[in-house]
């Protein structure tokens, strides 16, 4: 029986080819701190050539949902940080659980406890007024009999002596004295597991080398690599990675940022954007910002992850997705586009409208489109002139500057573009220059009543563009249902 002696979680830091994994619980959104966590791991098994896990903890059968599973199995596919084996179900596993408890029970290392909840609640209550710290009293470590009529659960039986040292690759090493650990639950009155216990087991039958994970967990990390240890099983080595905060420096709020992965992806981020960004967020490699994700994967290492709060920043995040949205190429942008537009809101009109000639309009205006915007969902509300139907739809600025002026203006443009041929840019633009200049008015004069009537509103990409983008049938139709109607009363 392991009576307790002075571990550290090093060990195993010698071996070549490490097992990472990422564990989410499905009991609710999957965060960016379970992201960035995720990311972490994916890269470190990249780095060394080694192997990431998805694992599925959803051993809370009251709060686990098979929508939080799908969206946990969407995000991860969506950032692209595909598993190499998995992913695995706790709740798919509780004959092997019971099979160890059963083993731990005969040799000793764990005990039926059949204290009862008031029991214990008196215990506890004990213990406060005399000032100790609340812990399970191991009253039931050497019953050998049965209380009739009380369903037991199954207790851990953790040493009593000796300490635990957490040789943490981010914090340094982190004592636990063992007389300071309770013996913990590991089966309840049911018969079934518990997480921490489930953990184990999982982390030891999967050959996990590095367990990559909030600081949130490092309370659990001695009681784990105790009983990995009764087991027989060498502990992984830990990582555990400081929480996410507000750019306010308190704890990060859905303000802030913390929503799940889908609702990025619905605000249109760039997965390589959102890898990016998250691997900065408490990782460092020099000054670099921008990483490829070959340039991640050849520089991430654990010891480079910083011991304080990382800092969520909306602003940043932002201006990396604009960087990306600037450096990719017209047709993998109409690709993100299609594969967005189900989840932003009227996008699923907009796809219904994709019709192979509107996807090649959409890529000639790609260049015009993704130097201002930042997400992809500003950039489907550029682009929604080349979606629009007639009689084009105007917002209210637009309307205003169609005025019965401005209207007869575009009649007589519309007869002088009418003759240009072949329709491009250079061409649509002389035309445009030398009818200003005849009239003496400025180019914006003509160019802003041209936009309108052209897109609906008073702002879009270069007017000499949109005319190329829509084409010399589409512009001259517009500008003749705007040259006829009226202005709006």
């Amino acid at each position: 029986m392991f009576t307790g002696v002075e571990i550290h979680s090093r060990e195993i830091m010698t071996r070549t080819r490490p097992v990472t994994r990422f564990a989410p619980s499905p009991t609710g959104m999957l965060h960016v701190g379970g992201v960035r966590t995720a990311l972490f791991s994916w890269l470190y098994a990249r780095r060394m050539g080694g192997k990431f896990i998805l694992r599925v903890e959803d051993t809370d059968r009251e709060r686990s949902t098979d929508e939080a599973v799908r969206v946990i199995l969407e995000g991860m596919a969506w950032l692209d940080l595909q598993a190499d084996e998995g992913p695995y179900y706790q709740t798919q596993r509780f004959d092997r659980y019971k099979e160890v408890i059963r083993g731990m029970l005969d040799d000793g290392t764990a005990y039926h406890c059949y204290c009862t909840k008031q029991e214990l609640d008196e215990m506890r209550e004990q213990q406060i007024a005399r000032k100790e710290k609340p812990r399970y009293s191991g009253i039931c470590r050497d019953r050998t009999t049965a209380r009739e009529g009380i369903q037991p659960v199954v207790r851990f039986r953790n040493p009593t002596a000796g300490s635990v040292v957490v040789e943490d690759l981010v914090h340094g090493p982190v004592t636990f004295q063992n007389v300071e650990l309770d013996d913990l639950i590991i089966a309840r009155s049911d018969g079934t597991p518990t997480y921490n216990f489930c953990v184990v087991v999982d982390d030891m039958d999967m050959g996990v080398t590095h367990v990559i994970r909030g600081d949130d967990h490092l309370n659990n990390t001695p009681r784990q690599m105790n009983m990995l240890l009764a087991l027989g099983a060498k502990p992984p080595v830990y990582a555990h990675v400081p929480m996410i905060l507000g750019p306010d420096g308190a704890k990060l709020s859905k303000r802030h940022g913390a929503l799940g992965v889908d609702a990025y992806r619905a605000m249109g981020y760039l997965p390589i954007a959102m890898r990016n960004y998250l691997v900065r967020l408490g990782w460092a490699h020099g000054d670099q910002e921008i990483f490829s994700t070959e340039e991640m994967i050849k520089a991430f290492d654990l010891p480079q992850i910083g011991r304080s709060p990382a800092r969520f920043d909306f602003a940043r995040l932002e201006n990396l997705n604009g960087h990306y949205i600037r450096q990719s190429s017209d047709a993998d942008l109409l690709t993100a586009l299609e594969q967005v537009l189900p989840h932003i809101q009227g996008g699923a009109e907009l796809l219904n409208k994709l019709t192979p000639e509107l996807r090649v309009k959409l890529v000639a205006a790609m260049p015009g489109l993704k130097e201002r915007a930042k997400t992809l969902v500003e950039l489907v509300d550029s682009a929604r002139y080349v979606f629009a139907d007639r009689p084009l739809a105007l917002d209210d600025k637009a309307a205003g500057l169609l005025t019965a002026e401005a209207r007869s203006l575009l009649g007589e443009i519309s007869d002088e573009l009418r003759q240009v041929e072949p329709w491009t840019v250079e061409a649509t633009e002389q035309v445009v220059r030398a009818f200003a200049e005849r009239r003496g008015i400025k180019l914006g004069g003509v160019a802003q009543p041209l936009r309108a009537a052209l897109t609906g509103r008073t702002t879009s990409p270069p007017i000499f563009d949109v005319l190329a983008v829509l084409g010399k049938h589409e512009s001259l139709s517009r500008l003749q249902d705007q040259a006829s109607a009226g202005p709006r009363s």
